[in-house]
């Protein structure tokens, strides 16, 4: 009998968690620890945001599914890894502190034979003085936290309805900050909210972003074929920006917050400020901050993490210059290589290597996105680990045939723009591969054939229909495998 223990209940764990207990028999144990009782869909957090879902429309309580699927559910945070054990035992085990009220604080330990770090990234607020929801900003990163953004957002409506001109700021709150796209899709959301309310009169909106242009998104931007066409997602992001009303400040780093007020510099050296009686930004990712040791006790944490936080995997993390960069050092099966039992899929394992090329300031401050590993690609990778441990648990296969490169792998986006039925839009686009591969598409870095992008209300439609097919395969209704990642 093996068990496996999968760390977070988000889109990459939860998809590990129910794919490996469809494959695996009853004989063997499949432990999901997270801090939260419920998974949520992330992309719906928007919706929330302006109102046009409720928190219960995009999460669900995990507990009764798990039982159902006859998986162990531990509502907890994890602490530490001992992947060798310790004085007491050879057997690799989590140290945990529950998060559930009845048993809040208390610590225990989960053994295991297989980890899954799912943990997804710490939403590092603290990374930037001011930012975030118990300060001066708002978030869209949880269904919580979108759902207070919205009540900050009714304010402001009342205050334009009452004549008030008010500045609304969107963007990355960091100077390394990922995950543009959630900005994005929520900015074209409140401006259409503002559209609707005809209220555009009394609304300054900004983008801010450190993109060195606009449509970067965290990987390097792209070329995608458009109605016949080939134009740049940055010619496509700054012509949606536009028709919507909001000017942009991009090549910024976000360095402070104060009430009201945002401290940026740019990459030519200016140190600026913006004001804004209204700001969503999204902060820096970091891993959650586990630790790692050895049978001795010793502290091993660096042979498991980044300093970033983020899971060592199959990748090449030798530190070579940007310029010699390649799909190839990119991971495919998401394993330590050290302690080879270990696993991380998603947003929790450590990226190689910026996919958009590395700018700093004069002063030294690096003001470029994150590699993105969130959606499709969180999906992807929670999928093939789990058929990759199923066959090795039950067939005693080590060759690991499922593999699920970046540099080898597409990913489909429908950016929200608007919520109605009659006359939203969504922006979708297909890129093919993620990281761009420059020696097999020498002009363009990605296939043409896959790289696409189109807006109108047919995205909208999609969008919502696959928040719903997303939800139905999530909470294990009739059929939910056959739904794609």
């Amino acid at each position: 009998m093996s068990r496996v223990v999968i760390l977070g209940a988000g889109i990459s764990g939860h998809t590990a968690a129910a794919h490996i207990r469809r494959k695996l028999g009853r004989a063997h144990e499949v432990v999901v620890v997270s801090p939260s009782e419920y998974w949520q869909w992330i992309p719906s957090n928007i919706w929330v945001g302006v109102g046009k879902m409720t928190i219960d429309q995009v999460r669900f309580k995990l507990k009764p599914l798990y039982k159902r699927w006859n998986i162990q559910f531990e509502q907890a945070k994890a602490l530490e890894i001992h992947p060798e054990g310790d004085a007491s035992g050879d057997r690799a085990f989590v140290s945990i502190e529950y998060t559930e009220p009845a048993r809040r604080g208390e610590k225990a330990r989960i053994e295991y034979d297989y980890l899954i770090n799912a943990t997804g990234p710490k939403l590092n607020f603290e990374a930037t003085e001011g930012l975030g929801p118990a300060k001066f900003t708002h978030s869209v990163c949880s269904c919580d936290h979108a759902t207070e953004t919205w009540k900050g957002l009714q304010e402001c409506f009342e205050r334009m309805k009452q004549g008030e001109k008010l500045t609304l700021l969107f963007g990355t709150g960091h100077p390394a900050a990922t995950c543009q796209g959630a900005a994005f899709e929520y900015a074209l959301n409140v401006a259409y909210e503002i559209r609707q309310r005809k209220l555009l009169d009394k609304a300054e909106m900004i983008w801010i972003t450190n993109e060195y242009e606009l449509g970067d998104f965290g990987m390097g931007g792209a070329f995608i074929k458009r109605g016949g066409y080939i134009t740049s997602t940055k010619v496509f992001s700054e012509s949606v920006m536009a028709e919507y009303g909001i000017r942009w400040i991009k090549r910024a780093g976000v360095t402070r917050v104060e009430e009201g007020l945002v401290h940026y510099e740019t990459l030519d050296g200016k140190k600026q400020t913006q004001r804004f009686d209204f700001a969503m930004l999204i902060p820096a990712f970091s891993g959650v901050g586990m630790k790692a040791y050895n049978k001795q006790g010793e502290d091993i944490t660096t042979t498991l993490f980044a300093p970033n936080g983020f899971m060592k995997v199959d990748a090449d993390y030798s530190g070579k210059p940007f310029e010699e960069w390649g799909v190839e050092d990119w991971p495919s099966i998401y394993r330590n290589p050290v302690y080879k039992n270990h696993f991380a899929p998603g947003i929790a394992f450590a990226p190689p290597h910026q996919i958009s090329k590395p700018m700093k300031s004069p002063d030294g401050l690096l003001i470029t996105p994150s590699p993105p590993r969130t959606g499709m690609p969180s999906g992807v990778t929670g999928k093939i680990i789990a058929l990759n441990l199923a066959d090795l648990i039950n067939k005693g296969r080590t060759d690991f045939k499922h593999k699920a490169s970046m540099g080898k792998m597409g990913a489909a986006c429908i950016v929200s723009a608007g919520f109605s039925m009659r006359k939203g839009q969504a922006a979708t686009m297909t890129v093919f591969p993620i990281v761009p591969d420059w020696e097999k598409y020498p002009q363009w870095g990605r296939d043409l054939s896959y790289t696409v992008g189109e807006i109108g209300l047919a995205g909208h439609w999609i969008k919502l229909l696959l928040h719903y097919l997303f939800l139905h395969k999530a909470k294990g209704y009739p059929f939910w495998w056959l739904l794609p990642e």
